[in-house]
């Protein structure tokens, strides 16, 4: 009997590339321990949509170990990483559980950036995790609260005002899924207050939103998003944000409710390897995503920075994270069975999606422009389409055609430390 040890892959993240490299490796003459520091896969793109009452946590995540469960082959590790030893070539965990590997894929993800002013974090929570998402929908729904028993004009009104910081993808659809959430669902629920009355701002410090979509998407989407009553505010840059007001552009806006969409920041796994890393954090990667002067070791997703056949960035999007996941797991299988010769990635770019409140969408596909209801009934069936699991695919469907018809959002709900 062979007892030879298989080759050892380890992959630091559940998220969409490293999910993906762990499917790829699922029946590969290798073993994979997949490390994350949370125990489910979060599907980020709808996070916005528990944020604004639309959708519970649990339905745009799924166990980690009910998604690789029957893959013989995988192994799942709850740990916290800290660094990265590559002359041992060991995963090291805040636990002390080393894990020795011959493979590295490092999809460890990102954070939000703040541009130097971390201070800014405690006032404008940004959206990348299920407990930033709840804290969010914390904050607006207290807003309302607060504001229904408020006897001064001055701080109502401060109550009721709404601040987005970032024209992103990210941005655009919290502020076009908050302008719905305060003109329908909130509408009726108030007695001394008309959630209608509230100011949506959305701040960007560029001179359009959604830079990455064509001009004329990122107009369309413009005037749709102040078609729902949110206030689109360009070459706005951010100098402060405290408990009171947003300053931006030069102007003061008072709120007491910020929201952090304007940029995010690799996660540290380029200082646990000393590679070198572009200004975001990420780690600049070879043609084949291998990390220099480390061909054992992969970076993908927001961890990687690579590029396109043009010499452009490629976005931090779950399409990218997800090819590049696939592509990697199929190098390590090559390289198991002796094959040394393998092309580049290449990413195949299968259209830019955002949406604009429940009914509205825009794509840009390459070769055609959509927008409108179209687009958005597209932008739905790919995000069912890539949810994990058939149940919460299900339940999402159901949820965005109960809330379409009735312009109801049944998860709100104030969970959280109190004030």
């Amino acid at each position: 009997m062979d007892r030879t040890p298989r080759p050892r892959v380890v992959v630091v993240g559940a998220g969409f590339g490293g999910l993906w490299a762990v499917k790829t490796l699922a029946r590969a003459p290798v073993d994979v321990v997949l490390i994350d520091r949370q125990n489910y896969h979060l599907f980020q793109p709808l996070l916005y949509q528990v944020a604004t009452a639309e959708l519970s946590p649990a339905e745009i995540a799924e166990p980690i170990r009910s998604i690789v469960g029957l893959y013989r082959n995988v192994t799942v590790m709850l740990g916290d990483v800290t660094g990265i030893d590559t002359k041992a070539r060991k995963v090291l965990t805040k636990a002390g559980h080393d894990v020795p590997y011959d493979f590295l894929i490092l999809a460890t993800g990102a954070q939000h950036a703040y541009f130097g002013h971390d201070d800014w974090e405690r006032f404008a929570p940004g959206l990348k995790l299920i407990e930033d998402a709840t804290e969010i929908r914390r904050r607006i729904l207290l807003a309302f609260e607060h504001a229904e028993n408020e006897t001064d004009v001055a701080e109502r009104r401060r109550l009721m005002n709404i601040v987005v910081v970032g024209g992103g993808p990210t941005g655009v659809e919290m502020a076009g899924a908050i302008a719905e959430l305060v003109r329908f669902a909130l509408a009726r629920d108030f007695r001394n207050i008309d959630p209608r009355a509230a100011r949506i701002i959305l701040v960007e410090g560029g001179p359009r939103i959604l830079s990455g979509l064509p001009p004329d998407l990122s107009g369309d989407a413009k005037r749709r998003l102040e078609k729902l009553g949110v206030e689109v505010r360009l070459d706005a840059a951010v100098t402060d944000v405290n408990a009171e007001f947003v300053e931006a552009g030069g102007a003061r806006i008072d709120a007491r409710t910020v929201i952090w969409a304007a940029g995010i920041q690799a996660s540290p796994a380029g200082a646990w390897l000393g590679a070198k890393c572009d200004r975001a954090g990420r780690i600049l990667v070879n043609p084949d995503l291998s990390v220099p002067d480390h061909p054992e070791v992969f970076a993908i997703g927001d961890t990687a920075a690579a590029f396109d056949k043009a010499g452009n960035p490629l976005p931090g999007m779950a399409p990218v994270a997800k090819q590049q996941g696939v592509y990697v797991a199929e190098l390590i299988r090559q390289r198991v069975r002796g094959r040394t010769s393998v092309r580049p990635f290449r990413y195949r770019n299968y259209g830019n999606f955002a949406a604009i409140g429940r009914r509205a969408a825009v794509i840009d596909l390459g070769w055609i422009h959509m927008r409108g209801l179209i687009a958005w009934i597209l932008w739905s069936f790919a995000h069912i389409y890539f949810l994990i699991g058939f149940r919460n695919r299900m339940i999402v469907a159901v949820q965005w055609l109960w809330a379409y018809f009735t312009f109801q959002r049944g998860a709100r709900l104030i969970v959280g430390r109190r004030e």
